[in-house]
């Protein structure tokens, strides 16, 4: 079973306008345009069996929103899609929006704290961390950016270590653009998981491959990070990386149903 566990998608009247948002923040160019139906496309060729499909909160009055669009496209596309909740750090009674999260049958909570302007570590967010805790439901972290001081290794640790019961995927291999530091003080956390996505672009097969056995490849995770690139070249570049067919078993799905319950 393929799982891409990192994907976005926003209503077909906003999905170009969101694209292009998202290539002007990095400087990269779209390899789609946000669609679901184009999502469904590229996933199907590319031969995924799952996807994880998630959105972040820019503003609190989206948080609902957001969660009650994911839900219904999630339940429109059973066994295909599955989804994470958002939140952002000025949502009030996070711990009731986390149960609400649940209860839509959402796998855990996604926050993006460059795009959301906030450090990941802020204290606007311990109650999203309790409830997760509380929950056994993982949070899903955007990580990594030179240009920022929001969700680098340093604002990382200090959510791991003050709540040691949430277990967090860091996504990009733990630490976007600066990759060196993120494996060097995240590996060997029984917290820790990491996806692949946006990723392996910018990384040498040799310098992938050390990485994702840095982390050990039962805590890294398939993903794509639609609609920035399109999976099946991302399954490409994780071929090329020269990893073990046990090594991709677990990366491409078997990771992802242990820790997010995908079947």
């Amino acid at each position: 079973m393929i799982i891409d566990t990192h994907a976005h998608i926003f209503p077909d009247a906003i999905a170009e306008k969101a694209a292009r948002s998202i290539s002007n923040f990095y400087g990269i160019p779209m390899a789609a345009d946000g669609r679901l139906s184009t999502l469904l496309r590229i996933e199907k060729a590319a031969g995924v069996d799952r996807v994880l499909i998630c959105s972040a909160a820019t503003t609190a009055g989206q948080t609902a929103h957001i969660n009650d669009y994911t839900a219904q496209t999630v339940a429109q596309h059973p066994g295909f899609l599955y989804g994470m909740g958002a939140m952002h750090q000025d949502t009030l009674d996070k711990g009731s929006e986390v149960e609400r999260i649940r209860s839509l049958g959402l796998k855990g909570v996604k926050i993006h704290p460059d795009i959301q302007g906030v450090a990941m570590n802020d204290r606007r967010f311990d109650e999203l961390y309790e409830a997760l805790s509380q929950l056994d439901m993982p949070l899903l972290c955007h990580t990594g950016d030179s240009r920022y001081h929001n969700s680098n290794p340093p604002e990382f640790l200090d959510v791991l270590n003050r709540f040691p019961r949430l277990k967090v995927i860091g996504a990009h291999l733990g630490c976007w653009s600066n990759w060196a530091q993120g494996v060097d003080l995240l590996k060997g956390r029984d917290q820790v998981w990491v996806d692949c996505s946006s990723s392996l672009y910018a990384l040498s097969p040799d310098q992938a491959r050390h990485i994702i056995r840095d982390y050990g490849a039962d805590r890294v995770l398939f993903g794509s990070d639609y609609p920035m690139w399109d999976a099946g070249e991302e399954r490409k570049r994780l071929d090329a990386l020269g990893l073990t067919p046990d090594e991709m078993d677990k990366i491409l799905g078997l990771n992802a149903q242990a820790l997010l319950g995908i079947t």
